[in-house]
């Protein structure tokens, strides 16, 4: 199965929508469903973490029923055998979070990947590996602060930050130069491992919102 989404427009409407969900837990045909809640409210990009049980098929079953526009990736790849199970089932980018051999087998093939990264050294090199943009996590480890200083020495570096990113904590990493922010478990909950998917659907809705009211206050602020 081949993916229509090149690293250009992963990173345009990374860029658009700001948002990047993260499903991870101990059922994949749960955590398929809470993908697709999440697109359904419009998240636009979704991964669905590799170590959660059965991810293969939940990638397969999300990649099948998926709303136009909404694509879906893996999460936690390591190895360039992860790269090539994640393709072939249809997965449509790549998500590390490490400096792992799977950044280089992605940009091998073409496949767009979100590496993990977390001082300069390893920012830089993920980027000189072949990475779309660069994961930074945990973000919560230095806050938007250290993102802010981060961007300093490298503003042309996408950064996304992940890890500890809340509804009250988002706009403050898109203010620090975040061109996204990636959510896991203040988004998702337990819906990935069979939990309510009413919650998730809310909180989906939530972050849309935020991210469109972030957005126009920024775009307001821009001189004609």
């Amino acid at each position: 199965m081949t993916s229509e989404l090149t690293t250009e427009l992963l990173l345009a409407g990374i860029r658009q929508t700001r948002l990047v969900a993260i499903v991870r837990g101990t059922d994949g045909g749960a955590a398929a469903k809470a993908a697709l809640s999440a697109m359904e409210e419009g998240f636009r990009f979704v991964e669905i973490a590799l170590t959660t049980p059965d991810a293969l098929a939940a990638i397969r079953e999300v990649r099948a029923a998926a709303p136009a526009g909404c694509f879906v990736g893996a999460g936690t790849v390591l190895t360039a055998q992860d790269v090539e199970h994640v393709a072939e089932a249809g997965g449509q980018f790549m998500v590390t979070p490490a400096l792992a051999e799977s950044i280089d087998a992605s940009a091998a093939r073409g496949i767009p990947v979100l590496a993990g990264a977390l001082t300069p050294t390893e920012a830089y090199e993920a980027m000189t590996r072949g990475a779309t943009a660069v994961k930074l996590f945990p973000a919560s480890i230095g806050g938007p602060g250290y993102l802010k200083a981060l961007r300093d020495p490298f503003p042309g570096i996408p950064f996304i930050a992940v890890g500890g990113v809340g509804l009250g904590e988002a706009a403050s990493y898109w203010q620090a130069g975040a061109v996204a922010v990636g959510l896991g478990g203040p988004l998702f909950g337990d819906a990935g491992s069979g939990g309510d998917l009413a919650p998730v659907r809310e909180r989906a809705r939530a972050f849309v919102a935020l991210a469109a009211e972030f957005d126009g206050r920024t775009a307001a602020e821009r001189p004609l």
